[in-house]
């Protein structure tokens, strides 16, 4: 097994732990600073190197969409919508017609059905928008799709 000696135990009794003189190592000074700091006097005398070495580093570039048109639908998968079926009764989400159980999703403040899970029953379900293999699910089960 190698037992190294830990460099600050070879350097005590040193002053400075190898930094020079003692203020070097010690405060909050000479970190760089932001922006073209530590690039020179001016930032038009480092001009030449900025565009050669570091083009992107000043200016603007890209564009970012507004939060208010982005848009992410909330979604339900099938299995919690056949789990979760008795508490859309009790809700008033669902309520049973003609032998079928018909669930209003929408209500749920739900914009798309996923194809996650099997149904159990057959269920009517309206929704704005289901994917195919929700539908395609929804319909092997028996039940139907209503668009809102």
């Amino acid at each position: 097994m190698i037992r190294r000696k830990k460099k600050v135990r070879k350097l005590r009794g040193s002053h400075t732990h190898g930094w020079g003189c003692k203020k070097k190592h010690r405060g909050g000074g000479s970190k760089g600073g932001k922006g073209m700091a530590g690039t020179g006097k001016r930032k038009n005398t480092k001009w030449t190197w900025t565009i050669k070495y570091a083009p992107d580093h000043l200016g603007k570039r890209g564009f970012h969409r507004p939060k208010a048109v982005q848009y992410t639908p909330k979604t339900i998968n099938l299995s919690d919508i056949d789990e979760n079926l008795q508490l859309f009764l009790d809700m008033g989400v669902a309520y049973e017609e003609e032998g079928k159980i018909v669930v209003d999703v929408t209500q749920l403040g739900v914009d798309k059905v996923l194809g996650t899970g099997k149904l159990t029953k057959p269920i009517t379900i309206k929704a704005y928008y289901v994917t195919p293999k929700a539908e395609e699910k929804i319909k092997a089960a028996g039940g139907e799709v209503l668009l809102a």
